[in-house]
């Protein structure tokens, strides 16, 4: 059965959003090679936004450096399934908007033949843990204090505590360590 892998940037203080983080080369590689690993990427309507049309309009101009635009390319090329009750149609030609619940749709992903499935998104996160879809978590954690910002459960509660297994960890020059879990069944 395939994989359901949530990997996200966040503060030391445990915040989402993008203030302070330390974006290099080392990072985009860490991020690159875990897409590499999966063919579907599941996004919200908002992080959808902050990265399609960005990263397929990097990946055609190749604007950033070597790494960053491999990252580009291999999201480009990636299918992305887009939950939102807002944009019904995309111009993105590997995006998909749902048609299916979640939950539904990611229980059905995960019994079909294929690499991993990543998510993008805090929302679907938060409400793919809440049901035991989610197999593994890659957290990178920054070395930064931003005091605020959104949380991985600031709008989806999670009722029952979910434990996990540490994989791997990695620290990265910048100070950045990235934590590999896996849920325990």
């Amino acid at each position: 059965m395939r994989k359901v892998i949530f990997g996200i940037n966040t503060s030391a203080d445990g915040f989402y959003g993008h203030t302070g983080m330390v974006v290099d080369d080392v990072l985009h590689q860490y991020f690159t090679d875990l897409l590499k690993t999966a063919d579907q990427i599941l996004y919200g309507r908002t992080t959808y936004e902050l990265m399609v049309p960005f990263w397929p309009e990097v990946a055609k101009n190749k604007s950033m450096s070597k790494v960053s635009n491999e990252f580009a390319e291999v999201f480009t090329g990636m299918e992305k399934i887009l939950f939102s009750r807002t944009i019904t149609k995309v111009d993105d030609p590997n995006t998909t908007v749902a048609n299916l619940p979640l939950v539904e749709t990611v229980s059905k992903l995960k019994k079909q033949v294929g690499r991993d499935i990543c998510i993008g998104s805090l929302s679907i996160a938060a409400q793919l843990s809440q049901v035991g879809l989610i197999d593994e978590y890659r957290f990178v954690i920054h070395p930064v204090l931003v005091g605020s910002g959104p949380r991985l459960f600031g709008e989806h509660s999670l009722t029952n505590s979910l434990f996990l297994d540490l994989l791997d960890s990695k620290t990265f020059p910048s100070g950045t360590i990235a934590l590999h879990y896996q849920t325990r069944r």
